[in-house]
């Protein structure tokens, strides 16, 4: 009897002994040349600053900008063409249903869709038709709505023919995994994130925000971020590049003060997130992950191993099951989704939200009370640029634009224009990927969290500006 006993927990023994060494044996040369080589890649792609010009971009920017020289003026023909396949396509799907799109992973993604974003896309095709050969009423086709709005799309799609087969190099090889376990003791506590969302603030501050969002959004699909987490770092870690701040400050004359500018950017940037992760609507959102994924992420570091060996093994896990087909099939995956999904959805809602910006009254009338607002800390000319500061809900560069045609005091557009670039929610760009994921962070939840971040970033930016000025 006592023997029989026995047995069972020597095989528990086993079982944990085995364990272990399972876990350990991802830590091999094939996987840590994996990791290193692949992650060096990635990192270096998206994340490490290359001076240009007088700022910093990334290699992929570069790539990005090769591709939009070598396209040339044929990009708004390409643009064009993906726009009304997309609405074709997604029409036939929506009326015939056939097998051929709803079977394939990539061609469903693509095009099968609802009535609202079919009726976009539909709307995407015509002002890309309207612009390339400039026929139609003025409000669609100008340079402030449709030009604007067609040049952004192909500004988009250069972006994800560079980014779509080199995000698995960042996302796949282990780096993330490495850079949250050494990073979650700082990040978890004062943004309550995993530590590999610090990746996504690199990425977006030293290359683009959308990209970084489309990032975070195939991060979120895959099991690693939460659906609060997603939403959380889509509307606070998403800032807009340095050359991007950088030509807004030459825009509003403050290019001679860029550093400081930029400084306070920074520090108002840090501010809000830490705030906004406390605060409605983002703490109201679902803390679970995807429920056809689950949970995949794991940086929880077991007390009896260090951090490095922790990060290490993390990696080597991760990078274990990284293959080529990985780049293959996931770079697919997401360029057909983002190109044929996305790109529409930005051309319709964009032109829309421009047109409304530009030739309506509308935010002189709502912005009304950000006057008074403004008026309260003392700002000068505070109704003269009270649109500004809810224009860039549709817009990023709309406010700076108003401010370069306006005579207002100095410190004013420092406050404004440094406002512009903390905002984070614009709907020509970030709003746009985030409404189209499956994170739940509809138009209304976005637009209040893009009220919360202006109406908490005014007076810390009037401080600042008083110690400055």
């Amino acid at each position: 009897m006592k023997t029989e006993e026995k047995k069972p927990q020597a095989s528990e023994a086993g079982k944990e002994q085995t364990g272990i060494k399972a876990a350990g044996s991802y830590v091999n040369r094939k996987n840590m040349i994996k990791f290193l080589v692949g992650s060096a890649f990635g990192v270096l792609m998206f994340l490490v600053p290359i001076p240009y010009e007088s700022s910093f971009t990334t290699l992929l920017d570069f790539v990005k900008m090769w591709i939009q020289a070598l396209l040339g003026g044929s990009l708004i023909y390409i643009v064009t063409l993906l726009l009304v396949v997309s609405a074709a396509v997604s029409l036939a799907d929506f009326i015939f249903k056939p097998d051929l799109i709803r079977k394939n992973r990539y061609l469903s993604k693509a095009f099968c869709t609802t009535p609202l974003y079919l009726i976009s896309k539909i709307i995407g095709a015509v002002v890309g038709v309207m612009v390339l050969f400039g026929v139609g009423p003025e409000f669609v086709i100008s340079a402030d709505t449709g030009g604007t709005i067609i040049d952004l799309c192909g500004t988009l799609f250069c972006i994800l023919i560079a980014f779509s087969f080199v995000l698995p190099f960042l996302t796949d090889c282990g780096i993330m995994e490495f850079l949250g376990v050494i990073t979650r003791p700082v990040v978890r506590p004062l943004f309550h994130v995993p530590g590999r969302a610090s990746v996504d603030l690199i990425a977006s501050w030293f290359g683009a925000a959308n990209a970084a969002v489309i990032l975070t959004r195939e991060q979120y699909m895959k099991g690693f971020y939460t659906k609060r987490e997603a939403g959380y770092i889509m509307t606070n870690f998403s800032l807009v590049s340095v050359p991007f701040c950088l030509m807004v400050a030459e825009t509003i004359g403050l290019d001679s003060s860029f550093p400081i500018f930029y400084l306070c950017v920074c520090v108002v940037g840090v501010i809000l997130a830490v705030i906004i992760a406390r605060i409605p609507p983002i703490r109201t959102i679902p803390n679970t992950y995807r429920e056809a994924t689950g949970r995949r992420v794991a940086e929880d570091r077991p007390e009896e191993k260090g951090v490095l060996s922790f990060a290490l093994e993390s990696s080597c896990k991760r990078a274990s099951e990284f293959h080529v087909d990985t780049v293959l099939v996931s770079g697919l995956e997401v360029m057909m989704g983002t190109l044929f999904d996305l790109i529409p959805i930005v051309a319709s809602w964009g032109v829309i939200a421009l047109a409304i910006a530009t030739y309506t009254p509308f935010f002189d009338w709502i912005s009304y009370p950000m006057g008074l607002y403004l008026q309260l800390f003392g700002v000068e000319d505070a109704f003269v640029v009270a649109p500004a500061t809810l224009v860039g809900f549709t817009d990023m560069f709309i406010p700076a634009l108003l401010l370069a045609g306006s005579d207002v005091a100095v410190k004013t557009t420092f406050i404004i224009g440094a406002l512009s670039l903390v905002q984070i929610i614009y709907l020509t760009e970030v709003g746009t990927v985030v409404i189209k994921s499956e994170v739940p962070l509809g138009f209304w939840k976005l637009l209040l969290i893009f009220l919360e971040r202006t109406l908490i970033a005014i007076p810390i930016l009037v401080l600042l500006a008083n110690l400055i000025y």
